[in-house]
């Protein structure tokens, strides 16, 4: 792709490092902004630059936050005896959309996946173990993808926290075999919450 300006190239090339969006994209959107009022591209990368400084992540759960503590965390009106582990923010933001779930999250920063180079120490998965052992948890729900890495870092924090006998339930297969939570529509993904099962069911079906 030939251009005629060097500071449209660059442009390009950064807003093309975003997922999703090819050259072609790129250019569509450097061209957009070019075409808008110069307040309008001020306020977006007045917007990113104070996203990238002052976002901060939940002390407790990991969730992405403007404080140190989440919204989430800090409702006392949530059941802080109830954990939903999910793997990213998304999920967080797709459970929450169902408006069925009424306990707080822990958010893992991903799945383990050998093929990655993502090992258990890569994911905030201590934190949870300790929660566990504080004895303030009453239920663990295993709220991620339907995949083998998902399925994996289920497992592997399953045998983590057996001793400590507690209840622990994955959300149930209307969520498709292979599928991404994110991507799962909200009446689906919010019965899947609703009957969710023992997590000792899904080792036996597997």
């Amino acid at each position: 792709m030939d251009f005629s300006s060097k500071l449209l190239e660059n442009a390009v090339n950064e807003i093309a490092q975003l997922p999703g969006i090819g050259k072609r994209t790129a250019l569509r959107l450097a061209l957009h902004l070019l075409r808008q009022p110069a307040s309008q591209t001020e306020q977006l990368s007045f917007a990113l630059q104070n996203l990238r400084k002052e976002i901060k992540y939940c002390k407790s759960c990991g969730n992405i936050s403007d404080t140190e503590l989440c919204e989430i965390c800090a409702n006392p009106k949530r059941d802080k005896s109830l954990i939903c582990v999910v793997e990213d923010i998304r999920d967080v933001m797709a459970i929450e959309n169902t408006q069925q779930f009424r306990g707080l999250y822990h958010v893992l920063g991903g799945k383990i996946s050998p093929m990655d180079g993502v090992g258990p120490h890569h994911l905030n998965i201590p934190s949870l173990v300790e929660k566990v052992k504080s004895g303030e948890v009453n239920e663990i729900i295993f709220a991620l993808s339907s995949t083998m890495e998902g399925d994996t870092t289920n497992f592997y924090i399953y045998k983590q926290i057996e001793p400590y006998q507690i209840t622990t339930s994955t959300i149930s297969r209307g969520i498709a075999v292979g599928d991404e939570l994110e991507y799962a529509d909200e009446v689906t993904l919010g019965r899947s919450i609703l009957n969710r099962i023992p997590f000792e069911n899904s080792l036996k079906n597997s």
